[in-house]
């Protein structure tokens, strides 16, 4: 599968390959890459099922960390350093653990290598496959229509960045939700066997109002990551790289590789 990757600047430096989280796309890096694209080449990719890339049936980090090796053999990439936020960053420690010649440098933001259970994640996928597509008139409207299931207004307008409208001005959802509704459970278990490792350095950056990354994760990332630290953003919730930018950008230029 050849994914879809945005170039967010910097050609010609260090690659630094960026794979979103769940129900994001390569579009939601595009502020926070343009600024590491001082330092990095920095490339950001749409995972399978999401974005611009194709859809498939399956949906397992196998596939998905399969997908951005492919990926990084047609670039021409030996060796990046990979950042993956939540689904991403699952996908990101999986690659780094078991194809460790090809990463620099880890970089997870906002997750740990543990199983998560999400509720308010099905019910905004139930609701996203709700949303009547033909009787949308903009997304503004899907985003009201949204309301009653999803109250928060910048989780609404999140969602309603998947929307895409056809030749025909036919509004359609760029995920593929039936696909990601029926792997939702698959998708919240760890990515990582107990015996998974990766030797190099490693930066988890965790969002101070976010339960993702919370004191008790701290062993088993230190197992899987003996070359980690972890850095907590105060006031960032689960999405450092939209609610925090500045600091998530600080964070990652300065990160030198050293271990904690």
């Amino acid at each position: 599968m050849l994914l879809f990757h945005r170039d967010l600047g910097g050609a010609g430096r260090p690659p630094l390959v960026v794979l979103h989280g769940l129900l994001g796309s390569s579009r939601n890096w595009q502020t926070a890459g343009r600024e590491l694209a001082e330092r990095y080449h920095v490339l950001a990719l749409d995972l399978r099922n999401h974005g611009s890339s194709p859809h498939a049936a399956e949906m397992t980090f196998a596939a998905m960390a399969d997908d951005v090796l492919a990926w990084l053999d047609a670039q021409g990439i030996e060796r990046a350093v990979l950042m993956g936020h939540s689904m991403g960053g699952k996908v990101a420690m999986r690659i780094a653990c078991r194809h460790a010649a090809r990463v620099e440098r880890l970089i997870a933001v906002d997750v740990a290598p543990r199983d998560y259970e999400s509720p308010s994640l099905r019910r905004q996928l139930a609701a996203m496959q709700a949303l009547p597509l033909a009787e949308l008139r903009n997304r503004t409207d899907a985003e009201a229509r949204l309301e009653a299931a999803v109250p928060d207004w910048a989780l609404r307008k999140f969602l309603a960045t998947n929307l895409a409208q056809d030749e025909s001005g036919q509004w359609r959802w760029a995920v593929n939700l039936p696909v990601l509704a029926a792997e939702l459970g698959a998708l919240g278990k760890d990515s990582l066997r107990p015996d998974d490792r990766f030797e190099g350095p490693t930066l988890v950056i965790a969002g101070g109002k976010s339960r993702f990354v919370l004191p008790e994760d701290l062993p088993a990332i230190a197992r899987h990551f003996p070359a980690s630290r972890v850095e907590t953003i105060p006031e960032a919730g689960h999405n450092p790289h939209m609610e925090t930018r500045a600091a998530l950008v600080r964070l990652v230029l300065a990160h030198d590789g050293a271990g904690a």
